[in-house]
Formats: C-alpha cells, structure tokens, sequence
C-alpha cells in the first residue's frame, strides 16, 4: 500500500487563520501575514497554542525574527482574504491594506476583525519536515462572533454552517 497523506489529509476539515507580524524598516512598521490550516490549542496553563508554517514561506523569516504574532480566526467573509494571502509579499500587503484590522496592544501584530483572535510571542519552535511548528505564549484573546466559520476540506475554502 502506498501513502497518500495528501489525499486522505484533504478529507480532514480544518479552519482558516490568519497569522500576522510585521518588521520595523527605517522607522515605519511593514506588516505581513499568510493564511494558516494548521492551527491549535496546545496547553490551556500555561496558555499556549501552534501554528506550522512552511519552511520556504519568507513570512516565517519574519515570525522568527520579530518573535511576535497575532492570530484571526476567519469567517466566511474572509475567504477573498485567505486566497490573496496565498501570493508574494507585494499582494500580501495590499490585501492587508483592504481589511479593517489595528495593531495589537501587546504585540503590535494587525489583529483583524474576526470572529477571534490572539496574540502571541514565541516561546519554541521545531523544524520538522518540510514545516517550522512555533509554539506561541498567549499574551491576549478575544472574540465577536457574527457568521459561520471558514473551513478548508476536500481542497476548497468553505462556509461552515449548521446542517
């Protein structure tokens, strides 16, 4: 029998994230973000959760440098939103500049009008794989829901809504 991790892995429901972080150049903040599946609670004392980026994803340069992230759990209004994060950082920038978000008071991060959010700092990081999995601190959280979740299955972005 030969694995196919990706086929059965599509079957598996996951929702959308958002991870932002940003670097200071020449006194201004440049802030970048990449949308995430892989997202979960990890320790509720201390509070910690994880996020696994790609190893050639140049966000996670970023994410290692500054130490620092926020997290919005997106809804199905940001499925525009999650595609254009999947692109250079150039169009990263300018889907950034299209959504309501303000800088977090413990980061800094851009946390977004989500249904959720957090803010995070690095507390450990493994490279595995072709993935860096960082473990974050959760520094603040809140929440406003308002509409059925966004969830990644079969391949596709999707609303999630109650059968």
């Amino acid at each position: 029998m030969s694995l196919d991790l990706h086929t059965t892995m599509r079957t598996f429901a996951t929702g959308i994230c958002v991870v932002t972080t940003f670097t200071e150049e020449e006194g201004h903040r440049r802030h970048d973000a990449v949308a995430v599946r892989s997202f979960t609670s990890v320790s509720l004392d201390p509070p910690l959760v994880s996020l696994t980026v790609r190893r050639d994803c140049d966000v996670l340069e970023t994410l290692l440098a500054t130490k620092v992230w926020a997290v919005s759990i997106l809804d199905v209004a940001g499925i525009d939103l999650a595609q254009a994060l999947d692109a250079d950082q150039e169009a990263r920038a300018r889907a950034l500049l299209t959504c309501t978000a303000s800088p977090g008071a413990r980061t800094g991060a851009l946390v977004l009008d989500a249904p959720g959010w957090l803010e995070c700092a690095l507390h450990d990081r493994y490279d595995t794989g072709d993935h860096t999995v960082l473990i974050g601190e959760v520094l603040a959280t809140g929440d406003r829901h308002r509409r059925p979740p966004l969830v990644f299955v079969n391949g596709t972005l999707r609303s999630l809504s109650e059968a």
